[in-house]
């Protein structure tokens, strides 16, 4: 109490000293008022070299609960904080923000006051350790839209494919590197001592793309654009910053009400495995499974299913199985040694589980490989099943399963479809579609699975088919191959990636290919033959704002359509603003680019880029369409990769939230939760998990860390309990 009280005496000593030299430093000296800290919070003040410090994060992190738990909060304009609601244990407390180094981890306990002092960086070396990895990946340098097209190995060693600099910049960014793991962070823009001695650092970024079990991938992506071309911009970005290069751009501290955000941590999953994403809620209800456990999606690392409970704070697992012993395994894919693990083949997943989505009672369900790909007689042609008849198909790469946390069972189905995400329709049957399927659109009535069990006869699938002759309805229809008849329909030949469903029940898509497409489908009341899709291309051509490259994406309640894009935009396109929705020109998808509006994310540009983006590499964005956080309903999030944050785009103006904590948060997917609707900030909420194929690049680079599961909740101001 006498140290306190001594302090807030000195404080004012030199606040009344330093008004009495000038009325300009009188209000930012002045000592903030004393805190009231109740049972349940650690709070304090903030101070640095030249007063309180406003604007930077206050961590307080334990390893007394069953898993490592943390929880993050912002300091207000006078350098006041309260993190509020700790579990009972003892902490340790730190500060950390732009322009400063880690403050001293100091002890703390709920119910005491807990002051701290923050460091200032002693060079902009030291402060720019702490900036998000965007920062640092955008002095990588690229080709000048001069050099496209490109003229192959015999010319610039840019591929002929590649017409454009955007499309070189889409492929290194969201739909290529970026897809799966940052860029930028301390791992990446240094080079492993563990991968070996090379001549130069071309060589030793050839050697590093081929560590690990995602060597193929890694090789066919860096094929794309050009390997040895491609590998040289990476080798002189680690050159250069070796030589002691830094960003050229600042990240601005929290303001506004990015300070009233309260991040909360936990540890869960595996070591050396990593986490997809996860799901607490049906997204249709959000009340559903209420201060419930969560459930994570593995991916390709393995098939044990984390589990969280937030409210005992323990996590478990469960395995997700096959129907085939046969299914392919992660853990054949060829590699080269690691720097991390050597030649240890850390993955081993048959079951390859991707998305999941809960239902009305409280059951996850997966997209999720349960056999070989190529499949069953029923799905192919001669079959009876009415979607082999319209359209048969011979292979699905990934499939589905639900799990009932109830029975502790996994209900496993055989798609006849590719599956990669997947949405529930607000409809009778529950019914739950697909993104992935080669050409053609899936689902699963659930209701009848539910009645019938029987997985054949509860799924269907149909092709995608444009209303070229304009009649209204789907009739005869033209091959991808063939030339465009006006007097028939037209089938595409795409593969979908993201997946939402509107209210209207139109089902809206995104297709992976440059600058990018999304599609509208209209099931009808017999899909396999009824269905109608629309397709509007990403507007890359458009002189002011051009954009490409959509993922992972979601409708709101008025049916616009909220995308990233790999341009450095968050997009919406409102279909009620076209003026043409079907006809011989909706082939193209060219024919609405009016419904399009583009929003530059936050964040600095890439050197060199020719376009009006930032270089922030979004991989979804998802549509609070019940306020589950509290910037109100319907506001569009975007997953801030290179931020390493979530962004929230609230009356056209971007909001950053930041996880400070362990530094490289790469999320993949969001969802939001009402716990107790009559509860204010405190019974909301929304969830991420640390998405990062490489868990082992993290904040303390090696082997020992394992995943996040990250809670989000608004307070009205920093200081509220």
């Amino acid at each position: 109490m006498r140290m306190t009280r001594g302090l807030y005496l000195g404080a004012a000593m030199l606040a009344l000293a330093l008004a009495m030299a000038g009325p300009s430093t009188q209000i930012n000296a002045q000592t903030p008022p004393a805190l009231n800290v109740g049972a349940a919070e650690i709070g304090g003040i903030v101070t640095g070299p030249t007063g309180p410090e406003a604007g930077v994060w206050v961590i307080a992190e334990t390893t007394d609960l069953p898993t490592k738990y943390a929880k993050i909060v912002v300091t207000d304009d006078q350098g006041r904080y309260m993190i509020p609601e700790l579990p009972k244990a003892k902490y340790k407390v730190w500060v950390r923000g732009y322009g400063l180094v880690d403050s001293a981890k100091v002890d703390g306990e709920p119910g005491k006051l807990t002051n701290l002092t923050a460091v200032k960086a002693p060079n902009e070396a030291a402060a720019a350790e702490y900036y998000p990895q965007g920062y640092w990946y955008a002095l990588m340098k690229f080709p000048d839209k001069s050099e496209f097209p490109g003229t192959g190995d015999s010319g610039n060693r840019i591929p002929n494919s590649m017409r454009s600099q955007h499309q070189w910049l889409d492929s290194i960014k969201t739909n290529g590197c970026w897809g799966c793991h940052g860029l930028g962070n301390k791992a990446t823009r240094t080079i492993p001592e563990d991968l070996g001695s090379f001549e130069n650092s071309h060589a030793a970024w050839t050697r590093r793309i081929q560590s690990g079990q995602a060597m193929s991938s890694m090789i066919a992506t860096i094929n794309r654009f050009g390997a040895q071309r491609g590998i040289s911009y990476f080798a002189d970005w680690t050159d250069r910053i070796a030589k002691g290069e830094l960003p050229f751009a600042k990240p601005e501290r929290p303001q506004g009400i990015e300070r009233n955000i309260v991040v909360t941590l936990w540890d869960w999953g595996r070591e050396k495995a990593y986490l997809h994403d996860q799901i607490s809620t049906d997204r249709r209800n959000p009340r559903v499974n209420a201060n419930g456990k969560l459930y994570g999606s593995p991916e390709y690392s393995t098939d044990w299913i984390p589990i969280l409970d937030p409210v005992t704070h323990t996590r478990s697992e469960v395995k997700i199985g096959v129907l085939d012993p046969k299914t392919p395994s992660s853990k054949d894919d060829p590699m080269a040694p690691s720097p991390y693990y050597g030649e240890e083949k850390i993955w081993d997943s048959q079951t390859n589980s991707h998305n999941p989505m809960m239902d009305q009672l409280g059951r996850t369900w997966f997209t999720s490989q349960v056999r070989p790909a190529e499949t069953e007689p029923f799905c192919q042609q001669g079959s009876s099943h009415p979607s082999a008849k319209a359209f048969p198909t011979k292979q699905a790469s990934r499939h589905a399963a639900m799990y009932d946390p109830k029975a502790n069972k996994f209900t496993l189905v055989a798609t006849c479809f590719g599956t990669h995400h997947l949405h529930f329709a607000e409809d009778t049957n529950n019914t739950l579609w697909f993104s992935g399927g080669a050409q053609v659109l899936g689902w699963i009535n659930t209701k009848m699975l539910d009645e019938t069990g029987d997985t054949q006869k509860s799924q269907g699938w149909t092709a995608f088919v444009v209303d070229t002759n304009g009649d209204g309805k789907r009739g005869e229809y033209t091959e991808p191959n063939q030339p465009l008849d006006p007097t028939k329909d037209r089938r595409l030949s795409v593969g979908t990636y993201g997946i939402g469903v509107a209210p209207d029940g139109g089902v809206w898509t995104t297709v992976r290919v440059f600058p990018g497409f999304i599609m509208r489908t209209v099931p009808g009341n017999d899909p396999s033959n009824t269905a109608l899709t629309e397709i509007y291309e990403v507007p890359s051509d458009d002189a002011k704002t051009p954009g490409y490259g959509p993922r992972g994406m979601d409708v709101d309640r008025n049916g616009v359509v909220w995308t990233p894009l790999s341009s450095g935009h968050m997009a919406s396109f409102d279909r009620r603003k076209c003026k043409v929705l079907n006809g011989p020109t909706a082939a193209s998808g060219r024919h609405c680019p009016e419904g399009w509006t583009l929003y530059p994310f936050p964040g600095p540009k890439l050197t060199g880029d020719a376009g009006t983006g930032s270089a922030e590499a979004s991989y979804y964005t998802w549509v609070d369409q019940h306020d589950t956080l509290g910037l109100g309903k319907d506001v569009p999030f975007a997953t801030g990769n290179q931020n390493e944050s979530i962004i929230a785009l609230k009356d056209g103006k971007m909001v950053n939230f930041v996880v400070p904590y362990p530094m490289g948060f790469f999320a993949k997917l969001v969802d939001g939760r009402i716990d107790d609707p009559n509860g204010g900030w405190k019974g909301r909420g929304m969830w991420a998990s640390s998405g990062n194929r490489t868990p082992f690049h993290g904040e303390g680079i090696g082997k020992g860390d394992v995943p996040k599961l990250v809670k989000f909740q608004m307070r009205p101001d920093p200081l509220a309990k």
